[in-house]
């Protein structure tokens, strides 16, 4: 059996194009995000129009994600960042809880993201 080679002609190691299941449910995390956000600009009530730019972004970098790329992971790490300094940010002055739990959960995910396996699989 031989490996698969890769356009360079570099024998590439086995199972290298698998999708980790932590890139998956990052993935579906952002685009659960990216529909709240639409949900609370179109309500009017949450959020402004401006935030639709987050939307975008969350689901450019969710499809890249599933895909393994690099660019998707530099979007997504620095969208997850800037959650869990946000949530932190909402939790230490207005003292809600569930802005603590969110950005705890976005603290796991950077953390994850940030991991040598991770970056190792994408291209």
């Amino acid at each position: 059996m031989t490996d698969p080679e890769t356009k360079e002609g570099q024998a590439q190691p086995p199972g290298r194009d698998l999708l980790l299941p932590g890139l998956a449910a990052i993935s579906l995390y952002l685009l659960v995000l990216a529909g709240v956000i639409i949900l609370g600009v179109v309500s009017g009530r949450h959020y402004p129009a401006l935030f639709l730019v987050f939307a975008a972004c969350f689901i450019a970098a969710s499809a890249g994600l599933l895909l393994l790329r690099r660019w998707a992971w530099t979007l997504a790490l620095g969208g997850v960042f800037l959650l869990v300094v946000y949530n932190l940010w909402i939790f230490a002055s207005q003292h809600q809880g569930a802005a603590l739990v969110q950005g705890l959960l976005n603290l796991v995910f950077f953390l994850y993201l940030v991991r040598p396996e991770v970056r190792e699989k994408l291209r």
